[in-house]
């Protein structure tokens, strides 16, 4: 990838919600004048200079180009080492700009989870990306960096100090406060569509392995779990967690892009922890018949009118007061060959997905511009733990209220 750039980051869909908040992340940590040389980009100027007001200065550069206008998109990725978007959902708006990034051999990150999508500029791209040298990583925010970069840090932990790795790793959602994503919901919405038009999607969305290199889609995980049972090695009832389809598959990638030092049986599934007794049980009910409905919700059908209209739309989201209250706190349980059971955590200090995915995108877009040195000799369609390893999880840490802990 080639240094000489205008920028180090560009940041594109600054105009949106969730783009807005990592616009006014990276103004407030980095500045614009310092170490990071970063813009603004969209399609709208007026809009533009209106949330630069609001989060920024007149320092901040801004960078017009369109989504589906390849010469716009290839003159904005030649001017920047990172490109980092906010604008899905990524399967409508994203594929002309993973393109011009690996023609312009720039690194690239992104939201989304749109699985269908991945796997698409996985097959399209990764070759030609590693042959440029540049980088391309979605799944920067809630999902799926306490995902994958905490099950980086469990296993290096429990190799440093116990000679050996978990063979399966659990990752429990023990509590969490925020308002849901509305860029989410669109995304999971149109998710469905192309598999209505496309039913081979379902393919990819069932197989656990479907982020893989080929030949490798195969293991010992038989998919994400639909019902609630009780977890005794959490000792409480768990049940269907909606990320899981995504979360899962990018630690299974990580796995398998870093030569399987885990092993070719290792095990790894996420769940909703739900409580004790009956009243756990119930909770868990609760959450299957919710995760169950928005799974079900055909294109105009009544469910997903209905949905529709109680979920917020892209673009929406919750106050500051809400985003800044808000917090998750994830349990990971590891398990040595032998049986023992290791504990681990990982917390944010603020609502999943917003205020604490706003900091995970802009820490990675930073991370990725500025910490090449400190980050594996790699190139391709990666995760953000193969991509940027340690220097990612000092960065959380330090930056971005993510901890991660573990009890040896």
């Amino acid at each position: 990838m080639s240094t000489n750039r205008t920028y180090d980051l560009v940041l594109w869909g600054a105009t949106g919600f969730t783009g807005r908040l990592v616009a006014e992340y990276l103004f407030r940590t980095y500045g614009s004048t310092g170490a990071l040389r970063w813009a603004m980009a969209g399609r709208n100027r007026e809009k533009l200079e209106r949330i630069r007001a609001e989060v920024a200065d007149e320092s901040v550069a801004l960078i017009l180009a369109d989504s589906l206008d390849r010469p716009s998109l290839d003159a904005l990725a030649q001017q920047t080492r990172v490109v980092c978007t906010t604008v899905g959902p990524y399967a409508k708006y994203g594929s002309e700009l993973v393109a011009a990034c690996v023609a312009q051999r720039t690194d690239y990150c992104d939201l989304t989870g749109e699985v269908q999508w991945i796997r698409r500029m996985i097959d399209e791209h990764h070759e030609a990306a590693a042959a440029a040298g540049c980088r391309i990583v979605h799944t920067c925010g809630f999902d799926s960096i306490p995902s994958v970069v905490g099950v980086f840090f469990f296993q290096q932990k429990v190799q440093q100090f116990l000679g050996e790795y978990c063979q399966w790793v659990k990752y429990r959602l023990r509590a969490a406060r925020g308002g849901f994503s509305g860029g989410t919901y669109a995304s999971l919405s149109n998710v469905l569509v192309e598999a209505e038009a496309d039913p081979s999607i379902y393919q990819v969305l069932l197989n656990p392995y479907a982020f893989n290199p080929p030949g490798e889609r195969q293991g010992p995980d038989q998919g994400d779990l639909r019902k609630v049972v009780y977890d005794s090695d959490a000792q409480a009832w768990i049940g269907p967690f909606i990320m899981a389809p995504i979360n899962t598959k990018v630690v299974r990638r990580s796995h398998a892009l870093r030569g399987y030092p885990y092993g070719k049986d290792f095990r790894y599934d996420e769940a909703i922890m739900t409580g004790k007794g009956l009243s756990g049980r119930m909770k868990g009910m609760a959450v299957m018949a919710g995760t169950g409905a928005m799974m079900a919700a055909k294109p105009n059908s009544w469910l997903k009118k209905g949905l529709d209209y109680l979920l917020p739309a892209p673009g929406e989201g919750p106050s500051k007061k809400e985003r800044e209250t808000g917090f998750f706190n994830i349990t990971l349980l590891g398990k040595l060959r032998d049986g023992t059971l290791i504990k681990g955590k990982v917390t944010g200090d603020r609502d999943p997905g917003y205020g604490s995915t706003s900091k995970m995108l802009g820490e990675s877009a930073v991370c990725l511009a500025l910490d090449r040195e400190l980050t594996p000799e790699v190139a391709g369609v990666l995760t953000p733990s193969v991509a940027m390893g340690e220097a990612l999880l000092t960065r959380l840490g330090e930056r971005a209220g993510l901890h991660f802990m573990i009890d040896l």
